[in-house]
């Protein structure tokens, strides 16, 4: 009995990823070993990153706040420290958020906890 052999399904399957690598550099867009390889890395660097992009986003967060912290004669530490000693309960995200796009709002929240 003659073997049978799914072209289709594995043309398909090698189609979608050089698709996905259009764009790479050199061979990587267009050998297909070397395409699947780079896919394959960019799939774990994409999951690496999108845990890293969650403490960038803090670091700068929080750089944000000490500025604006600063500015009004607290540090950073201390003023989360005097924050949930007073029950103040308001993430850095919005914090960060109100020292930058809102600096009256920020001062009233200092202002509250001196």
């Amino acid at each position: 009995m003659p073997r049978s052999v799914n072209h289709v399904a594995s043309r398909n399957r090698r189609k979608k990823v050089l698709k996905l690598t259009r764009g790479y550099y050199g061979a990587r867009k267009n050998v297909w070993t070397v395409a699947k390889n780079t896919w394959e890395k960019g799939l774990t660097y994409a999951f690496r990153d999108r845990r890293a992009k969650k403490r960038n986003f803090r670091a700068l967060w929080i750089q944000r706040i000490n500025a604006a912290a600063r500015l009004e004669g607290f540090s950073y530490s201390r003023l989360m420290g005097a924050l949930h000693k007073n029950g103040i309960e308001i993430n850095r995200k919005v914090l960060a958020d109100l020292a930058v796009n809102h600096p009256e709002a920020f001062k009233a929240i200092v202002a509250k906890v001196k």
